[in-house]
């Protein structure tokens, strides 16, 4: 009886500390995070504001958590593969995601979408918003204000153009808006890419284009482009001159396109929060700033909570203007 008192005892005590050791090595491992390097994910070719701010951050973030950022770019499907790809990483922290507006967009343009926007990621922080700009040809000198491209459209409906990127995309999306806001009536005409509806709006096939402030403000500042309104809420520090779209004529209009960063769904809080503290401390460094600043990208952070919360509004917002446009994807 007592040899089984005994054993018993010895059970326990073996049980006990194994589970401390146990406790105490993924304590060990949590606060070893990173202790290799963390693969960036951007759904969308190199060379973009979103590019350019993975490769930017993750260099400053690098330095902060003493492992480097590895981008890497899987485009196609307007985000969806890389996305896609991001959802089903392991949840470690070793594979996040560089996202756009396209996040809140995409589950009303697309029906076989193979994740869920909200429910399969964990909300790491906004990063940055970088205006859209409406520009037009300086060569038609019937159009300098966002007043008279409103006038010229009522007067002929179904006339004039704007080119985006694609459907689905912010530049679309902001002409969209300003179609239904200011009721008129314009023709989308959609491009694979911006370069090449960049490169007709500057031939003069197109009339407008609600263009990203990055590659647009080139040709504003070579004046072969006659900047109109940012479809930001207030005015951009990278054209201070111009008006917002609300300030020029449609009240109340607003898009901002946003960036932000997430981790597969079930990611360590712990792992949540330091990649958090990392992308704030990078975002108020200087030399970002001034980085981001040449791209027209002015810095948000946030919390993981404020990034759910505003991708919940953007998602159903978008819903609304996408079955009211019936904006569809061909």
């Amino acid at each position: 009886m007592n040899l089984q008192r005994t054993l018993a005892r010895l059970v326990r005590a073996s049980l006990g500390a194994a589970l401390l050791a146990g406790a105490a090595g993924a304590h060990a491992q949590a606060g070893a995070y990173p202790d290799h390097p963390v693969k960036w994910i951007v759904p969308f070719p190199p060379g973009g504001a979103m590019d350019s701010i993975a490769r930017t951050l993750g260099e400053a973030m690098g330095k902060e958590l003493n492992t480097s950022f590895i981008v890497e770019n899987r485009a196609g499907a307007g985000g969806n593969i890389g996305s896609s790809a991001v959802a089903r990483a392991k949840p470690d922290g070793y594979t996040l995601l560089i996202a756009a507006n396209g996040m809140a967009v995409n589950p009303a343009l697309y029906k076989d979408l193979n994740y869920d926007p909200i429910k399969d990621f964990a909300p790491i922080s906004l990063l940055a918003v970088v205006p859209n700009v409406l520009v037009a040809n300086p060569a038609r000198n019937d159009v300098k204000s966002v007043a008279e491209v409103i006038e010229k459209a009522r007067a002929q409906p179904n006339h004039y153009t704007f080119a985006s990127a694609g459907v689905g995309t912010s530049i679309h999306l902001a002409g969209e808006l300003f179609v239904s806001m200011a009721k008129v009536d314009m023709l989308h005409v959609p491009y694979k890419g911006s370069g090449p509806a960049m490169a007709d709006l500057l031939g003069g096939q197109v009339d407008y284009m609600f263009d990203s402030i990055t590659s647009a403000k080139p040709h504003i500042e070579a004046g072969k482009l006659r900047a109109l309104a940012v479809t930001t809420s207030k005015r951009s520090a990278a054209l201070p001159g111009v008006p917002t779209v609300a300030e020029a004529g449609v009240p109340g209009y607003e898009l901002m396109p946003w960036f932000a960063a997430f981790a597969p769904a079930g990611t360590p809080p712990e792992v949540v929060a330091r990649l958090n503290a990392a992308m704030r401390k990078a975002l108020a460094d200087p030399k970002v700033k001034n980085t981001l600043d040449s791209i027209g990208a002015e810095p948000i952070g946030g919390s993981p909570e404020e990034l759910r919360d505003h991708l919940a509004r953007e998602t159903a917002q978008w819903k609304v203007l996408v079955k009211e446009r019936n904006i569809k994807i061909n």
